[in-house]
């Protein structure tokens, strides 16, 4: 019974060796290492990797709400006409970038999604989409793709800033004349080093025309072809831009139909003050154009053009167009100009202030239509200054007073329009309260 015992005893120790020793044979299973979120400081701050590939990435966007009073427009409908009206918007930006052989590989989208009410709608020129013809009242939501491109290298394609563009609205909250279009281009910039690049692009036509005349408008050959000079250094910026442009109209009497080359030049220079405090500027720009209103700042037919392209001050309305047919019948071009300055200064770090205006004049070489009068050519000055405060980083809360005034050089009456809709000059105040969160 004993050798039983032992034979068993000594079986079952002999399995559990062999047993432990497969054990060790096979391999362990060991938790999966944690990938956590890295800092790319490559880009600056904000950017992080993506887990598990080179692409840094930043997140942000923005949310504004704004409250604007102000006089109501054209004289007729005055009672049915809003005098304050209130904005929300929200924006949401995402940027990719990653090193490569070739440069930097950058794609870019922000998305902005805006509902207006009340005197937003109201005088198509300054303040908004217009809702009806003489009043605001409640507006719908509106979503723009605002940017969406990309950069590989010196390519940038898709949808930006326009390359013409240089103060751009930098400063003022409500409408001033100088350009600020977001537009389709293909673009090539070289940069030349000690901070001086050139960059030619081409813009899509559609976008920039300000076609409102008396004719009916021709499509395009080719788009806007836009070329800048840029210099950034310590001192400041500045920048030189040209554009040469298509405008096909075919007069909608059957005479006048022309196939016009237009143009448009640009000086513009910021200069750093940072002796006054730190981070003051000195912004000043001229621009010409000839059949180009909205390099001007007059608007045009982008979604992403800033501003409307009427003259539209108090009861004083003309809507503006990049030609006309003059009396002999020959299609002519728009000519004008546009001065902008603006002037920031901070009283403490967290308390600035800016002052800003523009002076423009149009010139129709006497051109006639339906909407357009025998030598009005409008001339237009604003002036405004706005106050922020930024009690903590990202969030800026600020009033802005805008006064605006318009006159024309010669006024005639014009058939069937109801009287009080236009008179010789006007003026015209608006107030804006804005609060706003960057992240």
């Amino acid at each position: 019974m004993k050798l039983v015992k032992s034979l068993l005893l000594g079986s079952a120790a002999g399995i559990a060796a062999v047993a432990g020793a497969q054990a060790a044979d096979l391999p362990s299973r060991k938790a999966a290492p944690v990938e956590y979120v890295r800092v790319c400081s490559a880009f600056g701050a904000g950017f992080f990797y993506i887990p598990g590939t080179d692409t840094c990435l930043r997140v942000g966007g923005r949310v504004r709400a704004e409250y604007l009073v102000q006089q109501r427009f054209n004289g007729i409908g005055l009672d049915t006409q809003d005098q304050y009206g209130m904005r929300a918007r929200g924006r949401i930006y995402i940027d990719a970038r990653n090193q490569t052989a070739y440069g930097t590989l950058r794609t870019f989208v922000r998305v902005d999604t805006t509902v207006s009410n009340g005197s937003y709608g109201q005088g198509v020129n300054s303040t908004g989409p217009q809702y009806t013809a003489t009043q605001g009242g409640a507006g719908g939501t509106s979503v723009g793709l605002d940017r969406a491109f990309i950069q590989f290298g010196p390519i940038t394609a898709g949808r930006s800033q326009s390359f013409f563009d240089f103060y751009a609205d930098a400063l003022n909250y409500g409408p001033i004349r100088g350009s600020d279009n977001g537009v389709n281009l293909l673009a090539y910039t070289a940069t030349f080093g000690g901070g001086f690049s050139a960059t030619l692009a081409l813009e899509d036509s559609n976008e920039h025309r300000v076609a409102n005349g008396n004719f009916v408008q021709g499509g395009s050959d080719y788009p806007d072809l836009v070329g800048s000079l840029n210099v950034a250094q310590g001192w400041g910026s500045a920048q030189l831009s040209g554009a040469v442009f298509q405008r096909k109209t075919l007069a909608s009497v059957g005479v006048g139909s022309g196939d016009k080359t237009g143009f448009a030049l640009q000086a513009g220079v910021k200069i750093n003050l940072p002796m006054l405090a730190a981070g003051d500027e000195l912004w000043l720009q001229a621009a010409y154009a000839e059949g180009g209103l909205s390099y001007l700042g007059y608007g045009g037919n982008s979604a992403g053009s800033t501003w409307g392209a009427n003259t539209n001050v108090g009861r004083l309305l003309i809507t503006n167009s990049d030609a006309n047919v003059n009396t002999l019948g020959s299609v002519k071009l728009t000519k004008g100009y546009a001065l902008t300055a603006g002037f920031l200064h901070y009283w403490t770090p967290t308390i600035r202030q800016a002052v800003y205006g523009s002076y423009s004049k149009l010139d129709y070489a006497n051109g006639i239509g339906a909407v357009n009068a025998v030598g009005l050519d409008p001339v237009e000055w604003r002036v405004g200054s706005n106050l922020i405060w930024s009690p903590v980083a990202g969030l800026d809360i600020g009033v802005e007073i805008l006064y605006a005034n318009a006159r024309v050089k010669n006024f005639v009456q014009a058939a069937g329009r109801p009287v009080g809709v236009m008179t010789k000059s006007d003026d015209a105040w608006s107030g804006r309260l804005r609060i706003q969160r960057d992240f």
